[in-house]
């Protein structure tokens, strides 16, 4: 499914908002919060720039907030607002404080709801840096996280997390990514870094010209090309990776994929297990972009709607947090 084509499922199935009794929203929505879906109607990320925006009230009532140790209101301003404009209080709290508001949370918060609302405070693109180094961190690594990341992310974006993850680690993300991988998997996921361009000369099964079809940016390309394997073979492209390949760089393969045929599809699978770091880190990632396409995604493979699904699986202030990122019932 196109981007296009996705943009009017999810348009179809979760507009108009302003419809939508306010009992069925998350009660740590502002009530101003609803006129930002008039302002921003179009977008498929769940959280938008909050209209009656003013930073300086916001930091005096965070001050509050962290000196009584209040969670809950920390939760109600974070998740209310857009990620600029996070950053805008951010600033702000330095500017009156002298202090980091990241670290003054770090203080206050611990736990789950502390790591989320840590995570909020960081811009986009260096908070995918910071998840491509969780995922390379410690023992093991998740090459699902690195493929969902390289495979959604646009050749721009790549470059620009690129620099962040030197700047903020000190390393070569490319190195890190050949020392933390191996064989053909290290090969694919470091052509997704460098976005190459598709070519359809490779007839052989083995890995080289997948890599090098596969990694192109043209979705629309990669899409008619895929369809047209499918036709041709008379098997999904999925089961042709399954039946050829083995191992990571067949898991890597499937993911890019799935990605390019359908990533709100991929990405509600993904948080369908429930694991609190894979909902939370997709939730914060995809929360400006197209959280309600996953969503819908999430709503179809499930038969649960995701709002309802984290309501079973998470409590207290880290619920609500999230409850807050996802928005509302489908």
């Amino acid at each position: 499914m196109s981007r296009i084509t996705s943009f009017h499922v999810c348009i179809h199935h979760v507009f108009p908002f302003t419809h939508i009794p306010f009992d069925r929203y998350n009660k740590t929505m502002d009530t101003e919060y609803f006129k930002s879906y008039d302002m921003w109607w179009g977008t498929l990320g769940t959280v938008r720039p909050f209209p009656n925006f003013h930073p300086d009230r916001d930091v005096v009532e965070i001050q509050t907030a962290l000196e009584k140790k209040d969670a809950g209101i920390l939760v109600r301003i974070l998740t209310n607002r857009s990620n600029a404009q996070r950053q805008v209080i951010a600033k702000t709290f330095d500017d009156t404080t002298h202090k980091d508001l990241a670290i003054a949370v770090r203080k206050v918060v611990s736990g789950d709801v502390g790591t989320l609302l840590l995570e909020l405070l960081m811009p986009p693109l260096v908070y995918e840096a910071y998840r491509l180094q969780h995922a390379m961190v410690g023992l093991g690594t998740d090459e699902e996280t690195l493929m969902e990341i390289l495979s959604t992310r646009s050749g721009k974006q790549l470059k620009e997390i690129s620099a962040l993850y030197k700047q903020l680690y000190k390393k070569e993300l490319e190195k890190e990514l050949k020392g933390e991988t191996s064989g053909d998997f290290a090969k694919l996921v470091v052509a997704l870094l460098h976005s190459l361009s598709a070519s359809i000369n490779g007839k052989k099964g083995d890995a080289a010209p997948w890599i090098e079809i596969l990694t192109s940016r043209d979705l629309d390309h990669l899409n008619k090309v895929l369809m047209g394997l499918e036709l041709q073979s008379g098997q999904t492209v999925d089961q042709a990776v399954e039946k050829r390949f083995t191992g990571d760089f067949r898991l890597g393969l499937k993911i890019l994929v799935q990605c390019i045929q359908s990533p709100d599809v991929y990405l509600a699978k993904r948080i369908t297990a429930m694991k609190m770091p894979i909902v939370q880190r997709i939730l914060v990632s995809h929360s400006e972009e197209d959280l309600l396409c996953i969503r819908v995604a999430y709503l179809k493979l499930t038969g649960t709607s995701l709002y309802t699904a984290l309501q079973k699986q998470f409590k207290g202030h880290h619920l609500q947090a999230l409850l807050g990122i996802c928005r509302s019932e489908d």
